[in-house]
């Protein structure tokens, strides 16, 4: 019998050596998106990278496997754009390998230079996969802390 897909709730908070504007630069020009977008082996070509930044927008990411080539792609649709506070993204069904998504990423100033990144997803799917997904939003949030240090 397979496993029952759910809505499973992941949250992950950074707190990152950088101010908030910087962070935000990070997560919505794709130049910065190139370079820490994806788990450490994988990396994300400029060229696979759409952020259309507005509601309605589109958000398109594809990471490539180091080792052995292999795409992982991440397609959405900008629900909220709050400079430089808030994104909210859908990730439809029909376009992942879950049967939906809504991520919420806010950032907030906590002085002396440094931004609370929290990122909230809502992803139908498994618990094993919620826990790989877990890991590898979690890697990749490690590498974005690199890139802003």
């Amino acid at each position: 019998m397979a496993e029952a897909v759910t809505a499973q709730e992941i949250t992950i908070t950074r707190v990152l050596d950088a101010p908030r504007e910087l962070v935000w630069k990070a997560w919505t020009e794709p130049d910065q998106l190139a370079r820490w977008w994806g788990p450490p082996g994988w990396s994300t070509p400029r060229e696979t990278i759409t952020a259309e930044l507005r509601p309605g927008g589109t958000f398109r990411v594809t990471s490539v496997s180091d080792e052995d080539g292999t795409e992982m792609t991440v397609v959405g649709v900008y629900r909220e754009v709050v400079e430089p506070e808030r994104l909210v993204f859908d990730e439809p069904a029909e376009d992942s390998w879950h049967e939906g998504a809504v991520s919420v990423a806010t950032f907030t100033d906590v002085g002396d230079g440094r931004t609370e990144m929290v990122v909230r997803a809502t992803i139908h799917t498994t618990d094993e996969m919620r826990a790989q997904a877990e890991a590898g939003m979690a890697a990749t949030f490690d590498r974005l802390a690199e890139h802003l240090a």
